[in-house]
């Protein structure tokens, strides 16, 4: 059967799973999904945090991770050994890990990725075959094995990871500060390994100029596909009534990339009764509520700490609007999923946000990024709710066609057909690849 045609067996792997830790596993488990759907044979390798159940795929295998950065950083030295076998700390990678980790470096990517080439080796020598692996945004010196062993691999990469190491030392107060903002960012791995993958996947054109300048990608290996939204969950919910004077942020305050302070700054300069609930971890030495205080509007803030996906729904459509006063963002998850629910959008005017907004048609952006700016902006649409209403139902619509998950797994399925196509084709095999299944055999489970 052509490969460009059957089924396809599909290897992801991913350091981190779980969905509460980042946009690494929202995509994870969401792509698998809908690609299962389509009918193609799923196996996920993944790393700690795991994921929620994967019942669509073959089989999702945990990758074990001493997770030694993690206690390092937590200043939990005492659980460096461990149960019960403490030996096992100086197991080659392991003790990799501790001594990279002890130095300041986070050595999870590249630890992850050895493991995932010796676990893909070992499927290999008993038999399982594999059209491609596709790695969501570990690039770890691992993956170029995987290649050498003849199967190609796809990434992807919301965002190059040195526009986090930017971001960090904005907020770096010293030179040991900015020394281990260079030790704890692998750029160097990550942009070495991404010159050498055969497709890499990101969610934007402003993301992938980014790839290209950072990473030294060739724009002819990169797709635009965009990121995807659950539509069928982020959807509006008639049944919960607006606030009209009450403005949403999605956004984690210690990262400076987000702007959520520059949100409090805008806040102060709105009339009195503008609320601002903000969705982010709560403590009490908040960020955002020390900047409020200052500025005396911090009963005007909510800080709401961690919430259940349900509770984000209804908290979307119960704002009159969302705000996204980021100052880079590789795709802005939280913009297309409020225009999802159907609430209206103010964003300022970096990275993809104008290109993500202006397509959906459900905001407004804010060219001069200025809290003074922002603030008008707002204060501008919320005195306008028929066009709030416009914008919403606008931005629903083509949210859903756009970023709906379905469309976004079709397009990554048109790029994986495309490389085993070229692959087959390098070998002279225009019927099947050598890391494919055997045309009319069952695939091993």
């Amino acid at each position: 059967m052509n490969p460009v045609s059957r089924p396809l067996r599909i290897a992801f792997v991913a350091y981190r799973g779980n969905m509460r830790c980042g946009g690494q596993g929202i995509y994870l488990w969401f792509l698998a999904r809908e690609l299962a759907r389509r009918g193609h044979h799923i196996d996920v390798f993944v790393g700690p945090p795991y994921p929620d159940p994967m019942p669509f795929a073959n089989r999702t295998e945990k990758l074990p991770n001493p997770q030694f950065w993690g206690k390092w950083f937590e200043g939990d030295r005492t659980r460096f050994f461990p149960e019960p076998n403490p030996f096992r700390v100086f197991e080659p990678l392991n003790f990799y890990e501790l001594g990279a980790s002890l130095l300041g470096f986070l050595p999870e990517p590249a630890a992850f990725s050895v493991r995932a080439f010796a676990r893909l080796a070992q499927e290999l020598r008993r038999g399982v075959r594999y059209d491609l692996v596709h790695d969501v945004q570990c690039l770890g010196y691992g993956l170029l094995g995987l290649r050498a062993l003849g199967l190609p691999v796809v990434t992807t990469v919301h965002h190059p990871l040195s526009v986090d190491r930017r971001a960090s030392f904005v907020r770096d107060q010293s030179l040991m500060d900015a020394l281990g903002t260079m030790e704890f960012h692998p750029v160097g791995m990550q942009a070495f390994v991404a010159r050498r993958l055969d497709r890499v996947i990101t969610s934007s054109h402003a993301s992938g100029k980014q790839i290209e300048q950072d990473f030294g990608v060739s724009p002819e290996r990169l797709r635009m596909l965009g990121n995807g939204v659950d539509t069928t969950l982020f959807a509006p919910r008639p049944s919960v009534m607006r606030r009209e004077r009450e403005v949403l942020c999605v956004a984690r305050a210690s990262d400076p990339t987000k702007g959520v302070l520059r949100m409090v700054n805008a806040l102060a300069q709105l009339p009195d009764d503008v609320r601002l609930t903000l969705v982010d971890q709560d403590g009490p030495s908040h960020p955002a509520r020390a900047r409020a205080a200052t500025l005396g509007c911090e009963d005007r803030v909510e800080v709401t700490g961690r919430v259940s996906t349900d509770t984000l729904v209804n908290l979307y459509s119960r704002a009159a609007l969302v705000v996204v006063p980021s100052r880079y963002e590789g795709f802005g998850l939280p913009a297309v999923e409020a225009m999802s629910c159907g609430t209206p959008v103010v964003a300022t005017a970096v990275g993809a946000l104008p290109e993500v907004v202006r397509a959906c048609g459900g905001g407004v952006i804010v060219e001069d990024a200025s809290a003074l700016s922002l603030a008008k902006a707002i204060q501008a649409l919320l005195e306008q709710p028929e066009t709030r209403a416009q914008l919403g139902a606008r931005g629903r619509q083509r949210a859903d066609a756009l970023y709906a998950w379905p469309r976004v797994a079709a397009a990554t399925e048109e790029v994986y057909r495309e490389l085993v196509g070229d692959c087959a084709v390098a070998r002279g095999l225009p019927a099947r690849t050598t890391t494919s299944a055997r045309d009319g055999t069952a695939l091993a489970s």
